[in-house]
């Protein structure tokens, strides 16, 4: 008989693209020959995938401007999703979290009364980790868990340093890939046009949520420097800023004459738009100056882009230097932009290291071998 799951994602399609991992993660468990249940939003489309039930009473959560309204949004559509799993025999309940608060804890607490397994995805360890987090709620919350699952041995060392929680209840399971939702464009001159961008320049890209963690300053400085030496390169900047604060970015550009080097797309990037910003660009930078997994990096991947990362443990993880991508020293501009001038001064090497990104991405990251995995660490419940 198959074990049941339910997978609760309020998050769903809204403001990024985490349903493709939830997608991606639900098609392995099927192909796992096990039964799951998907609960989301309404801005969530349905996937097509045979035997996948899927539910979005979480309905329109996001859509009011007032958070006591998306809280109470929240608390009915876990309600129902949680309800609607256990009358239906479900035993596991699968959750994603990024971060701790009341709602949360709410969840955790209704699964445990309804006698039900609780397992967690932890995504942003530092959410967790941050004090205002840390004391009392999430530490309620990690009592509750049965079964953790994280990207990483460097993210499993954290969870168990902050929180003591039994090494032996916590399983790696990767971020997978992005490639069965995504249409790689194969034309860059093309997505270049679509974007407003020049044809014949080397286009570097820092794309994503513009957060102080992920280091835009480091490399706003280091462009500097690149610029001095490869004249014909300019940099795209692709995404919101956290909190709308551009402000000490713009003041870094204005104050090294960069702005005619520098576009500047600092927006929400819609779902149909992303594959014209890695096919466009020649190297995707992620500066970043702490991390614990990074889904812009198997975007990058995916897309058969090499990528130029900060030497952070999680993503060391991943990428081997000068091998399916390129290191450099977090946080050092020096060392970054010496860096970006090596590699944009061998472009056969550039797009080799390109195609051994994506080649292993799609061997070590696929999403059946991670429902297989994910069906295993079940079978510790």
């Amino acid at each position: 008989m198959k074990r049941k799951i339910a997978v609760i994602d309020p998050l769903g399609a809204h403001g990024a693209s985490f349903h493709y991992y939830t997608f991606g993660q639900c098609k392995g468990l099927l192909n796992s020959n096990t039964q799951v249940s998907l609960y989301s939003n309404s801005e969530t489309p349905k996937p097509d995938y045979s035997g996948l039930l899927f539910f979005t009473f979480y309905r329109n959560i996001f859509s009011s401007k007032y958070k006591i309204v998306s809280g109470l949004r929240w608390f009915i559509g876990s309600v129902k999703s949680i309800l609607h799993a256990k009358v239906n025999g479900v035993s596991i309940f699968h959750f994603h979290f990024f971060h701790s608060n009341l709602l949360i804890l709410f969840d955790c607490l209704l699964v445990k009364l309804l006698f039900g397994k609780l397992v967690v995805t932890i995504h942003d360890v530092e959410s967790f980790s941050e004090a205002k987090d840390s004391s009392f709620i999430s530490t309620i919350i990690y009592s509750l868990i049965d079964l953790i699952l994280t990207h990483n041995e460097f993210s499993k060392k954290e969870i168990i340093k902050v929180y003591k929680f039994k090494k032996n209840d916590i399983h790696i399971i990767p971020h997978g890939n992005y490639t069965p939702f995504i249409n790689i464009q194969n034309d860059k001159a093309n997505s270049r046009k679509i974007l407003k961008l020049p044809i014949h320049k080397n286009i570097l890209l820092f794309f994503g949520m513009i957060k102080k963690v992920k280091g835009l300053e480091v490399l706003l400085y280091a462009f500097k420097e690149v610029i001095d030496k490869n004249p014909n390169t300019v940099l795209l900047i692709a995404g919101k800023p956290w909190e709308n604060n551009f402000t000490k970015y713009q003041q870094i550009i204005d104050k090294n004459n960069l702005n005619g080097s520098v576009f500047l797309h600092t927006k929400f990037i819609p779902h149909k738009d992303v594959e014209y910003y890695f096919s466009a660009s020649d190297l995707v930078v992620l500066p970043y100056k702490k991390i614990y997994q990074s889904g812009v990096l198997m975007m990058a991947l995916s897309y058969a882009r090499p990528v130029l990362v900060s030497d952070l443990p999680a993503l060391k993880e991943v990428v081997m230097d000068n091998k399916n991508g390129f290191l450099f020293k977090s946080g050092n501009i020096a060392d970054l932009s010496e860096r970006l001038n090596q590699i944009l001064n061998d472009k056969h090497n550039l797009e080799e290291v390109g195609k051994n990104g994506n080649s292993f991405i799609n061997k070590k990251f696929c999403w059946d071998d991670i429902g297989r995995l994910t069906k295993k660490a079940y079978q510790n419940l």
